[in-house]
């Protein structure tokens, strides 16, 4: 890309970027034909995913955050391709949504508060946070402020959660940073069910674990950050992500 930048700055005459050390800025001529340039890619991707969309496929690619795809999306995976026998999902693991104005997934999986521009989302559940742990670990458990003897095990883009949980319980002055921190939810997840220590759960996303009582909930009560699980669909979506976000929508709510 950089080459086609320079090659693109020698054929004008004129720098688009300044180069400096944390990266690339636009310089005056570069800022004023962004618009332009922004509005002839945004209509090349909507010509793209219109061909996609007109073309018979049996691929539909996803993008979603990593724990949702690992604890979420994967093991509904199966159900859905016993429905769709043709059907050959494409799962790309990523930290935030894409601008699906300009990416060419078919739909995408996150937690969010409002809907990103350019798409609209179907709901799948509320976002609801409670802590769980091994049913050995919980009968250790009378009360909220036994945690404070325990391991508190979190992930990092949810480092707020704990905060969350601890004030909806009225309890104040836990230190939450006295166990492991993971980079991956699925790290965490793991660990509880190692037994070692307390997990702050998704509620979407540890229901396996707690259908087969490898992990409970040690205390009744919740908190809701806000978020939702949501998919997220540009304006234009293939006839095969209509049918496996239904599919989806339908085995959420049958649940």
């Amino acid at each position: 890309m950089s080459h086609q930048v320079k090659a693109l700055e020698a054929w004008l005459g004129a720098p688009l970027f300044v180069r400096r050390a944390h990266g690339l800025d636009l310089t005056d001529r570069g800022r004023s034909a962004l618009p332009a340039f922004s509005a002839a890619f945004d209509a090349l991707v909507r010509a793209v995913r219109d061909l996609r969309g007109a073309s018979p496929r049996a691929q539909v690619s996803i993008a979603a955050l990593p724990a949702v795809a690992q604890l979420w999306l994967a093991p509904r995976l199966p159900g859905a391709r016993a429905a769709f026998p043709k059907l050959s999902p494409s799962i790309h693991a990523l930290e935030a949504p894409p601008d699906l104005r300009r990416e060419l997934f078919d739909f995408a999986l996150f937690f969010v508060r409002d809907a990103p521009a350019g798409c609209r989302t179907v709901p799948m559940g509320e976002d609801v946070i409670f802590p769980v742990c091994t049913p050995d670990i919980a009968r250790t458990l009378a009360s909220p402020a036994d945690l404070a003897t325990m391991p508190l095990l979190r992930d990092t883009t949810w480092s707020g959660d704990w905060d969350c949980w601890l004030s909806a319980a009225s309890l104040k002055g836990l230190v939450t940073d006295q166990g492991p921190a993971f980079s991956l939810y699925s790290m965490a997840v793991q660990a509880a069910l190692d037994g070692a220590g307390v997990l702050m759960a998704h509620a979407a996303l540890i229901g396996p674990h707690l259908g087969s009582g490898a992990l409970v909930a040690p205390f009744p009560i919740v908190a809701r950050t806000g978020l939702r699980l949501a998919i997220l669909a540009p304006e234009r979506i293939s006839e095969e992500a209509v049918h496996l976000i239904a599919w989806l929508t339908e085995h959420v709510q049958g649940r």
